[in-house]
């Protein structure tokens, strides 16, 4: 796995970073933009809002900003804002699919509360 900071002289690990994306949701990942033009990637944020305070954000985008976090692994690329970085700084983005149902997951250490689905959360 290749993780960067944009503006980053050297690589540093998405470990070093605290921030983890499993092989399960790099394939996803992967699975879900080869459907998309060339150069799109997966942007993972966190905005206000929901029912517990903040909520994760995806988007399919081709648009990276100097200090992102860059995460390649199994051909996917993942982009993740410095701010929300602050947001999710040990987690893990996980895909798990059960007889209930598939979804990206989102382990967070730093969350306090979330709500019933694990899309919003407190810190």
């Amino acid at each position: 796995m290749d993780a960067t900071l944009a503006t980053a002289q050297e690589p540093a690990s998405a470990e070093a970073l605290d921030f983890v994306v499993t092989d399960a949701a790099a394939r996803r990942i992967r699975h879900i933009l080869s459907s998309e033009p060339e150069g799109t990637f997966l942007r993972l944020s966190v905005e206000g809002g929901g029912c517990s305070g903040f909520s994760y954000k995806y988007d399919m985008t081709t648009v990276q900003e100097a200090d992102d976090l860059v995460i390649e692994k199994e051909g996917a690329k993942i982009v993740v804002d410095r701010i929300s970085l602050d947001y999710i700084k040990g987690s893990q983005l996980d895909y798990v699919a059960d007889l209930m149902g598939s979804a990206f997951k989102i382990s967070n250490p730093m969350a306090t509360a979330k709500c019933g689905c694990g899309s919003s959360f407190a810190v």
